[in-house]
C-alpha cells in the first residue's frame, strides 16, 4: 500500500505541475497574435517556478522513492512490468516514429493541422532531447542500479561524456521525450480545437507520467531526474509551438511545411518545394 500511495502521489506531481499552466493557456493563448509572438510569459515563470520546486523537493524522497518503487511486491507485480516496458517503447523510440508519420501522412493528405503537430512535436522532442543529453553528460549522475539504490548525490562534472550512459542520469531522457510530445499535443490541439485541450491534456500528460514513472521503476532514474526531465519536455513542447505559429516564416516550417507531392514535367510523381 506504501508503495502504491507513493506512486500516487508522484503522479499527482508529475502531472498537475505542467496542467497548471495549460489551464491558464487555454484560456488566453490564440486571443491575439501578440500572444504567439511572447515566446515568454509570465505564467512560463510560474511553470518553471513549480518545476523547480518539484525537482528540489524530489531530491529527499530520492532513495525512500527507489527503494519503494524496487519493493518485492511492486516488482512482482506484471502488470507493472510489462506496463512500464510498453510505454518506454512508446516514448521512445514511438513518439519520433509517430510524430514522423504524422507529419508524413498530413503531407500527402493536405491535412495541415496534422502535419504542423506531427512537425513541431519532433521538433519538440529534438530541442528537449539535446538539451537533456549536454546536462546529462555535464552533470554526471549515477544511475540507481550503479550505486545500488542507496548513494542519491552521486553528480561528477562532466563524468556522462567520460564515463557513458551509466552515468547520465540527471535528467530523464524517456520523461523529457514523452512531456516534450505531450505539451506539443496539447499547445497544437489548443489552437485548432480548443474545447477539446481539458481532454487531450489530461491524457497526454497521464502517459508521459506513466513513461517517467516506469524509468524510476525499471531503476534507470531517481525521482528527481524525472521531474526536471518533465520540465525541460514541457517547456521544450509549449515554446517550440509558441515560437512557430508566431514566426511562421522560420526557415524550419518554410522548407518542411512548404514540401508539396506534385507531377514532374514527365507526368511522374515527385516532391517539390512551394514557398
Amino acid at each position: 500500500m506504501r508503495a502504491f500511495a507513493r506512486i500516487l502521489i508522484l503522479c499527482v506531481a508529475f502531472v498537475c505541475a505542467p496542467l497548471a499552466t495549460i489551464v491558464a493557456q487555454i484560456k488566453t493563448d490564440g486571443d491575439s497574435v501578440h500572444a504567439s509572438k511572447t515566446l515568454f510569459t509570465w505564467r512560463d515563470a510560474l511553470l518553471a517556478g513549480g518545476f523547480v520546486g518539484l525537482t528540489v523537493g524530489m531530491f529527499p524522497l530520492d532513495k525512500s522513492t527507489a527503494r519503494e518503487f524496487r519493493d518485492s511486491t511492486s516488482q512482482a507485480s506484471r502488470l507493472f512490468s510489462s506496463g512500464s516496458k510498453a510505454v518506454q517503447y512508446v516514448a521512445d523510440p514511438g513518439s519520433i516514429v509517430i510524430g514522423v508519420g504524422m507529419y508524413g501522412v498530413g503531407r500527402i493528405a493536405h491535412w495541415p493541422t496534422l502535419e504542423d503537430v506531427g512537425l513541431h512535436g519532433t521538433e519538440a522532442i529534438i530541442v528537449g532531447g539535446t538539451t537533456t543529453a549536454l546536462l546529462k553528460g555535464l552533470v554526471g549522475r549515477a544511475r540507481p542500479h550503479v550505486v545500488g539504490d542507496t548513494i542519491v548525490d552521486s553528480f561528477v562534472f562532466g563524468r556522462g561524456f567520460r564515463r557513458g550512459n551509466a552515468y547520465m542520469s540527471f535528467p530523464s531522457g524517456h520523461a523529457t521525450v514523452a512531456f516534450a510530445a505531450a505539451a506539443a499535443v496539447t499547445s497544437e490541439t489548443q489552437r485548432v480545437w480548443p474545447h477539446h485541450a481539458w481532454l487531450v491534456a489530461p491524457v497526454m500528460y497521464g502517459g508521459a507520467t506513466l513513461v517517467g514513472l516506469s524509468r524510476i521503476y525499471n531503476n534507470a532514474h531517481w525521482a528527481s531526474d524525472v521531474a526536471l526531465g518533465a520540465a525541460i519536455g514541457t517547456f521544450s513542447g509549449i515554446k517550440v509551438v509558441r515560437y512557430s505559429h508566431g514566426h511562421t516564416d522560420n526557415v524550419v516550417d518554410r522548407w518542411l511545411l512548404g514540401i508539396r507531392p506534385m507531377a514532374a514535367p514527365n507526368g511522374e510523381p515527385a516532391i517539390g518545394w512551394c514557398f
